[in-house]
This record gives C-alpha cells, structure tokens and sequence, in this order.
C-alpha cells in the first residue's frame, strides 16, 4: 500500500483553514431524483482522495452519478452548508463534516441519523474515538472518514544533541525536563501560538470533560474554570510558556514555522496522524531525521485524544432516493474496503480497525511524492505502527460544544494574548473565554449549567 503526496490536503484535516473556496452550489437537496432513472448527488468535501472513489463507485452503482464539489475548507464550508440549508436551497446531498463540527448539525437536526440505514452496526468496524464522534445522542450522524489520533513527531537528530530519548519521556513532568535540554541547545521543543483545537486535543489528553449538551440539545455545561484536568494541562503549558520553553510567536501553517520545522529550531509537534505528508512538503530538509512515538500525558497512562478528522454526513432531506443514494456513496468511501483503500492509497489516514491492523499499512517505511519517489522521511521507522497504537488509545469521553466552530473562532480574542503578547495569564484567558461561550450559548436560547 502506497501513500502519495497529492493527497496531503488530506491531512490539513481539522488542522487548518484553507483559503480556497468556491461558492455553494447545486439544486436543493430536497429536489426530486432524475426522472431518467438516476439519481444524482452533489457532495462537498475539501478532502482530495474523495473524488478518486467516485469512478469505482459509479461504475457499481449505475443508477446514481455523483459530483464532487470543494465548497471551502472546514470553517468555509460549514458557513457555507449554514447559509444554504437556511435558505432552503442549494445544499449538498452529502456534506464532509469534522468530528468537532457535527453535534452542530445534530443538535439542530440537520442531518440524517444513519441507524435507518444500518449504520449502527458498524460500531466495531471503526476506532473508538471516531466511533464515539459519529454516534450523537443514540444515533448515528456520518460515518468516519478519517481519523487524527495525537502523536509526538521528533527530529531525532536534535533530540540527539540535547541527550534526550523521546521514547523513554512518557509524563509532562519529563517533556518538561526535555524542554529545557532543548532549549539549552537553541531549538524550541515545540510550538503554539494559541490554537484552539490543540487546547481542546490537550485538555481531552489529559482527561478533562468541559463541555457537554444535555440530551434534549437545550441545556449546555460548560465548566473550564472547575474542571480540575484542564486546570492541569492549563498550569503545565503556562510554566512551558512563562520559562520560554517553546515558541509562542512562530504561527502554525505559516512560512516560518514550516521553515522552523525544516531547520529543527521547532524540533518536534503534538499533533494528529496526519501529519506525515506536511512534514515531507514542508520541511524536505528533515527527512531520515524525524521519527514518531506515543504522547506524553500528564501522569505517564497509556491514553491518547484526537486532533482532526472529518466525517461524512447526509444533509436531511424529503428525497429519500438522494438520501439513500447519499448513504450508500457515504457507505462506500467510508466502509467499504475498495473504497477506503482507494483514499488511504491517496494520503488520508484510516479510522477503521481492518486498516490499521493490516501488514500493508504497518510496514509502511517510505511516503511516496507527487513524483512517485519513496522517501524514508523517517528514517526507516515502520511510523504506521505507532500512530496504530496512538489510535486504539484514544479515550471516549470527550464532548464538543453543539456551536464549537464559533467557540474555536473566537479562543483567539479571549486567550491569544496569553501566548503572544503575554498579557495575562492562560488561566486568565480560559476564564475569559468561558464566560464568552456562556454568554453565547444564553444569547443562542441554551439553558447553561
């Protein structure tokens, strides 16, 4: 099984908004199928192995043609799929959804519960932290696409220098210890400049549970000051920060963190199993260098959290032959093995168990570029066994807010200053945010506990 670096927007997945976009488009969901016998479906997704299955599938199912459209990227679309199903007109019979979006669209029943079609068999089929995002308030909203358990990627060749062995740092007592030998050698162990979902994918790692919706999806709890676990991780990261352990200013995505990454002055990320191709394009210089292990957690347990992936959802309709066409496409791309091998031979990361337990996939040693060159970037480090593992430990408890693309959108005005300019104090800052997302959910006609 070979990856391709054509497939990196794959991994961007949950990680960062893309700027391209394209104006929503396509007939009402709610329209009637073709009177010729086909049923046609317009699906957005930004993921770019998606539109590989479209051929095989059709070519099985002759009765639905499918069109793949890229309405945005995450925030994008979602604005986008928002303004559409407003309006009545103009959305997707199937929409590409990131785990951290979808109760949104649960809450206001905007998408179709796939139990009718089956798709509360699956639960054993996928890993439990996708599993966990897609089944909503004993339903099932979409059905995994992909997946982003957190790993720690290190450039082994400046970890070396510093005298430290990642694979023996298994607490944040000892990443912090490490940061300092890092430091002392000129290199940042890692960076953040104030990023949502990696304070979401860190407070989950660390067992905290913040937020929660009442089954109704009328009452809202959010309690960020109280919850001892965020408390831990808030104290962890605002001792890295106050001692200069690692880099606030450098932004995540931008030219310089890649040039960061490239030259080993950021010498190692916290971040999603997807990001193995981002590293090959955006910092060429650190191939045979890096290697990937398991992540440090607060007390040294073997437990893990997410940081990205997306789903597929099918937009709620009246049509039920576009809603069953929708699905079955859905079932396809996400279920079947053709049509999963298919996009994880593009770059996407799998979020089934079949997958991840292959000998293919484990013994992987090389990512292959848009030239078909194998790189062993890590230096020959069979890298799909360990972010294997980081997926079957990713726990299940951790709950998004049913408006989390809006509490992501603002972190940044409440929290920002904590990283860069240092204003104030991270705790002060989650205070800060806190109270914005309670005054926001009142505002939004929530009952906040």
């Amino acid at each position: 099984m070979k990856f391709n670096a054509i497939g990196k927007a794959v991994a961007l997945t949950g990680a960062v908004a893309m700027l391209a976009s394209v104006a929503a488009c396509g007939s009402s969901n709610s329209s009637n199928s073709s009177a010729n016998g086909t049923t046609e479906i317009l699906v957005w997704a930004w993921d770019s192995t998606l539109s590989r299955t479209v051929k095989d599938f059709e070519k099985a199912n002759s009765n639905i043609k499918v069109k793949v459209t890229n309405a945005g990227t995450n925030k994008t679309e979602y604005t986008a799929l928002n303004n559409a199903i407003s309006a009545g007109k103009g959305a997707p019979d199937l929409a590409q959804i990131e785990y951290y979006a979808l109760p949104e669209y649960q809450i206001r029943e905007e998408v179709e519960d796939l139990s009718q079609f089956g798709a509360d068999k699956f639960s054993d089929f996928y890993t439990p932290g996708t599993w966990s995002s897609v089944n909503l308030n004993n339903g099932v909203y979409a059905l995994p696409m992909d997946s982003g358990p957190m790993a720690w990627f290190y450039n082994k060749d400046v970890f070396d220098k510093a005298g430290v062995d990642p694979t023996q740092v298994r607490t944040w007592d000892q990443f912090y210890d490490a940061a300092k030998k890092i430091r002392a050698t000129g290199s940042y162990i890692t960076s953040d400049s104030g990023d949502a979902g990696f304070f979401d994918s860190m407070t989950w790692l660390a067992g905290a549970t913040p937020f929660s919706t009442g089954s109704d999806g009328q009452s809202v709890t959010i309690k960020l000051s109280s919850d001892s676990k965020v408390k831990t991780f808030v104290d962890f990261w605002q001792k890295m920060i106050n001692e200069d352990l690692i880099d606030t200013k450098t932004v995540g995505w931008s030219d310089d963190w890649n040039k960061g990454l490239n030259d080993g002055s950021i010498a190692s990320l916290l971040t999603g199993a997807w990001m193995p191709y981002n590293l090959l394009s955006g910092a060429p210089d650190g191939e045979g260098k890096w290697r990937i292990t398991q992540m440090p957690t607060a007390n040294g347990s073997e437990t893990n959290a997410e940081n990205g992936g997306s789903s597929l959802a099918v937009v709620k309709t009246k049509d039920k032959a576009k809603a069953e066409a929708a699905y079955k496409f859905a079932e396809y791309a996400c279920h079947n093995s053709k049509g999963i091998k298919t996009r994880v031979d593009g770059g996407a990361f799998p979020a089934d168990n079949d997958t991840l337990k292959s000998d293919d996939f484990l013994n992987m040693t090389t990512l292959t570029d848009s030239d078909g060159k194998a790189h062993e970037y890590f230096g020959g480090q069979k890298f799909n066994e360990e972010l294997a593992k980081a997926a079957a430990n990713v726990s299940t408890g951790y709950k998004f807010l049913p408006f989390e693309v809006y509490a992501r959108g603002v972190f940044g005005d409440e929290v920002g200053a904590a990283y860069t300019g240092k204003s104030i104090t991270l705790a002060k800052g989650i205070q800060a945010w806190e109270k914005n997302l309670k005054d926001y959910s009142s505002q939004q006609g929530y009952t906040v506990k």
